[in-house]
């Protein structure tokens, strides 16, 4: 009898397996990172070989912390950075060029040129989404415009697109899918129909022939190994062993998995998850609300037969990656983990903001032309106040997501779930608490990214019964309350808002 669920979490800077038990508690976990590719600035891009080498080692690495074989692992759950765009060859399972991660801005042009018909919203109605460059369709186009007879070869059939999850999969399986989530951010899928828009593929010139089936979230995708054709199986494939013909089941962006992971399952829950970049999304039920405050509307899962369920997202670019440029490009901590002692030698921020728009801003302002800026610096600032905002920034930036969220949805919120790897951060979670003036709760599993592709998986296959026992296993483990008055909080936020405003209109 199968003891756990196996999930894949493919993520900006890492890709991890955890294998979950039946309680849904972390039995075992392995991860990876890989290597981030800067060729000029606004690109970001990703080696789809490399993620598939570190996916086949935190698989093996995992299952061998675990003492567990093949027999164990009831099925598999695939969750993944979003947007990320890979083109590969069917026939050899080579990329035509390096995955285009989903904060590139190379297809600014791109996306103004289809604005000036019908502006920036033009394709909000059907997709829920605005033109932007951190969806896939733009990069699409970018791959098939810009290398070499690609879009000849796409329009023979000889290439293939997917997100990372489709990536996975199909290295895994041979299956060329995807689930209802991350086709909602390709910028190419219908709200209402739930397939691919042929009127905006047109737009674009992206053959459909080239794109994956579109599925729910929970399902018997493939076996690993089983289905792959002989064409496809030219593409050495040596995961196939250790977990030969195990059902990959479950399929949701980061994200969304990570609203599923904390069960959030009735209209008007809501989660934030504080990873590379920040996401908040609220339940909104089996209808797509509009948004009319720069947010997105989007798929949040879709569960076997049952009827699509959307949200309303708030997506924030950079928030633990500015911990990491911290670390990385300036050399004032030696670890992530570090910021928070280093914030912790000041008693606030000295006055200064760090509005993190290396890649423009996205929700609510969605502007490309936005760059990170500093603010307020006197002779008086320290390493310590840097440290300080650079947290900060994190929870201000939560706060404008969680006003243009209740401004839309009609919802106040009474308390914010919340995951990821900085909600280890009890300076910033307190500070969140105080800046939202709302209760912040995070889970006993934290890893709910994870949890929630695991989650999709077993539920397809009946290891998990019904949402009553996924609610079950949920368990709070930490509650920061509000401390801050309320002058203190609005002058603050004001301060941020300005800040904001003197980072616009930097590119043009």
């Amino acid at each position: 009898m199968p003891k756990y669920v196996a999930a894949i979490d493919q993520g900006t800077t890492s890709t991890r397996c955890i294998l979950f038990d039946h309680a849904g508690k972390i039995v075992a976990v392995d991860q990876r990172e890989h290597k981030q590719i800067y060729p000029q600035p606004g690109w970001v891009e990703h080696d789809p070989i490399e993620i598939w080498a570190r996916t086949q080692e935190v698989v093996r690495g995992a299952l061998r912390k675990a003492e567990c074989d093949v027999s164990d692992v009831a099925a598999i759950g695939v969750t993944n950075q979003r947007e990320t765009t890979v083109v590969w060859e069917k026939s050899t399972g080579k990329p035509v060029y390096n995955a285009i991660v989903w904060q590139d801005t190379r297809t600014d042009v791109i996306c103004n040129e289809l604005a000036k018909d019908g502006g920036q919203d033009r394709l909000r109605a059907r997709t829920g989404l605005p033109l932007a460059t951190y969806f896939s369709g733009p990069k699409i186009k970018w791959i098939l415009d810009n290398v070499p007879r690609a879009r000849a070869r796409a329009e023979n059939g000889e290439l293939l697109f997917g997100n990372m999850d489709t990536w996975i999969i199909w290295n895994l399986t041979g299956a060329h899918v995807t689930d209802v989530t991350n086709a909602s951010r390709t910028l190419l899928m219908n709200l209402q129909t739930l397939d691919w828009d042929a009127e905006i593929l047109n737009l674009l010139g992206i053959p459909r022939a080239m794109l994956p089936k579109i599925c729910s979230s929970s399902e018997v995708y493939g076996r690993v190994g089983a289905q792959r054709t002989d064409s496809a199986s030219k593409f050495p494939m040596p995961l196939a062993a250790p977990l030969q013909n195990i059902p990959v089941s479950g399929d949701l962006g980061d994200q969304q998995a990570a609203l599923f992971g904390q069960t959030c399952f009735s209209p008007g829950e809501a989660k934030n998850t504080y990873g590379t970049g920040c996401f908040m999304l609220l339940n909104m039920g089996e209808l797509p609300v509009p948004s009319n405050s720069g947010l997105l509307t989007t798929l949040g899962y879709k569960i076997g037969n049952q009827k699509a369920v959307y949200a309303l997202e708030g997506s924030i670019a950079i928030t633990g990656a500015l911990v990491q440029w911290l670390r990385d490009n300036m050399g004032l901590i030696q670890k992530s983990a570090d910021v928070e002692t280093l914030a912790c030698t000041v008693d606030d921020n000295g006055g200064i903001y760090f509005v993190p728009a290396f890649s423009g801003l996205f929700a609510p302002y969605w502007r490309s032309d936005a760059r990170g800026a500093i603010v307020g610096m006197t002779r008086y600032v320290n390493k310590g106040h840097i440290a300080r905002a650079v947290l900060e920034a994190t929870a201000y930036q939560t706060r404008e997501v969680l006003d243009a969220m209740e401004k839309d949805s009609g919802v106040k919120l009474t308390a914010l779930k919340v995951d990821g790897g900085m909600v280890f951060n009890e300076l910033l979670m307190q500070f969140q608490a105080d800046i939202l003036d709302v209760p912040v709760i995070r889970p006993k599993v934290a890893e709910t990214t994870a949890l929630g592709a695991a989650y999709a998986a077993g539920l397809a296959v009946g290891f998990w019964k019904d949402f009553a026992e996924l609610r079950a296993h949920w368990g709070r483990d930490r509650e920061w309350k509000p401390q801050m008055d309320a002058a203190t909080r609005e002058k603050l936020y004001s301060g941020w808002k300005k800040a904001v405003t003197r980072t616009f209109d930097w590119i043009y």
